[in-house]
């Protein structure tokens, strides 16, 4: 048994950059072993375990075959005869295709070390096709600090191409989508994602109403959807199992939208009784500071802060028929002190 690590890992390292997570592969031994030495089995589709100590990811060394559409039609080989190399040859990009031994030695069998230098995204095999998701991840890669300058290699583009023609990106669940768009979203800079996506065609069917890839004024995440609903007309999620807390967030900037500094009071006490303001506050003063609030922001603010100065406990005094009268009257003094 021979154990090398593997993946994102060595990648970061050599650009300098502390890894978060190590991955790591094992030649020569079967899943029987593995665990027999302790470790704990969590792979459904290959064997995947992990290290009893460290709580690591160590896969055994394996091969695959396309056998179907999307990320999931694949085989995979896990005998104890697969090679470093080969198990190498299936990842995605060259400069995720490195190991390093035990002595700190790097293998580095498809020259992911001089892309890196380069500075370039480049697929391993043809191969790289055959699985859509390795498109979408890509993207991804692209929004990481790290590597926001990388280009796209010109034979990588053209298979990037290849399976939008083949039609699998459909075959990808909006759940994996929505988990590689949140992640990106995340990120130091998600424009990237977007418009790669944009760029060749992998926002179709699931992102199909994605015109504007700008979504980069703020560092929140849900800020940074709002920002990316708001510039798409809000019609990009139709299609993506969107958690409740970003779909709220973006109906916020919605409402937020609507308000005018000159708007009648009627106008504006329907938008405050919808907004709930001390509900919202910390979203809110993120959202304000969004390119598309610039004119209102000031009394946006304003309207937050004597909302939260107003005593709304005397309306629990008053009849059940009245109430509305007097919140309306409430709420009429708060739009006064904003103006």
């Amino acid at each position: 048994m021979k154990i090398y690590e593997v993946g994102g890992a060595i990648r970061d390292s050599l650009l300098g950059k502390i890894p978060k997570d190590k991955d790591w592969v094992v030649v020569g031994s079967s899943p029987e072993e593995m665990v027999n030495n302790g470790f704990k089995p969590i792979g459904k589709d290959f064997p995947v375990f992990l290290h009893p100590e460290t709580n690591e990811e160590y896969a055994l060394a394996r091969t695959e075959r396309k056998t179907g559409h999307g990320y999931h039609g694949f085989n995979f080989y896990f005998g104890k005869e697969v090679t470093l190399e080969e198990d190498l040859s299936r990842r995605d990009l060259t400069i995720n295709a490195i190991a390093k031994d035990a002595k700190g030695d790097l293998i580095d069998p498809f020259n992911g070390q001089e892309d890196i230098k380069n500075k370039v995204f480049k697929h391993v095999s043809p191969a790289f096709s055959e699985d859509p998701l390795r498109a979408i991840r890509l993207a991804r890669f692209h929004t990481y600090e790290h590597l926001n300058d990388f280009a796209i290699d010109g034979e990588t583009a053209d298979l990037l191409r290849k399976i939008v023609a083949s039609g699998e990106i459909a075959s990808l669940s909006a759940n994996r989508i929505w988990a590689e768009t949140q992640r990106s979203l995340g990120s130091s800079n998600p424009n990237i994602y977007f418009e790669v996506l944009l760029r060749f065609n992998l926002h179709i069917p699931h992102l199909e109403n994605l015109k504007n890839f700008a979504c980069n004024s703020s560092k929140d995440i849900h800020a940074r959807w709002c920002e990316l609903q708001a510039n798409n007309d809000f019609v990009i999620n139709d299609k993506l199992p969107v958690p409740n807390d970003f779909i709220n967030a973006a109906e916020t900037l919605k409402k937020l939208l609507s308000i005018k500094i000159n708007s009648v009071d009627e106008e504006l006490i329907d938008v405050l009784n919808n907004v709930a303001f001390e509900r919202n506050e910390e979203l809110i003063r993120k959202l304000v500071l969004l390119p598309h609030l610039e004119n209102t922001n000031k009394f946006i603010l304003k309207l937050l802060d004597n909302i939260k100065e107003t005593d709304f406990s005397s309306l629990a005094e008053v009849a059940n028929e009245q109430i509305k009268e007097e919140k309306f009257k409430l709420l009429k003094e708060v739009i006064k002190k904003s103006q």
